[in-house]
C-alpha cells in the first residue's frame, strides 16, 4: 500500500510533507504534488505534516477520489523529485478548502 495525495492539494501545494519523507517520493508539478508509489515506503510521516489533510493511504483513498490513485502513478513517472520544502503557492489558503478543483491541476 502506498499514500496518495489527493484533490485538496490542488492550487496549494504545501510542501511540509516534503521535509518529512526519508526516501523522496514526493514529485512537483506546478500546482500540485504527488507520491510515487513505487518508491513510498508506507511510514506516514507525511500524512501528519500536510496542512489541508491531501494525503491518505490508499485504501483509505474516498470513493469520489479513487481517480487520484492512478494519478498520482501517472504524473510521478512525469514530473521531478521534490526534496525540500518550498513555499506553498500565494493563493494557497484561498484554495485550501474549495472542492472540485480538479479542473485547476496544470500538467
Amino acid at each position: 500500500m502506498s499514500y496518495v495525495v489527493t484533490e485538496n492539494c490542488i492550487k496549494c501545494k504545501y510542501t511540509d510533507c516534503v521535509d518529512v519523507c526519508p526516501v523522496d517520493c514526493f514529485r512537483e508539478g506546478p500546482n500540485f504534488l504527488v507520491i510515487d508509489p513505487d518508491e513510498c515506503i508506507d511510514c506516514t510521516l507525511c500524512v501528519a505534516e500536510c496542512p489541508v489533510e491531501a494525503i491518505v493511504a490508499e485504501d483509505d483513498v474516498p470513493a469520489d477520489q479513487q481517480h487520484f490513485i492512478a494519478l498520482n502513478s501517472e504524473l510521478s513517472k512525469l514530473w521531478e523529485p521534490i526534496i525540500e520544502k518550498k513555499d506553498a503557492l500565494p493563493d494557497a489558503d484561498e484554495w485550501a478548502n474549495v472542492t472540485g478543483k480538479l479542473d485547476q491541476l496544470e500538467r
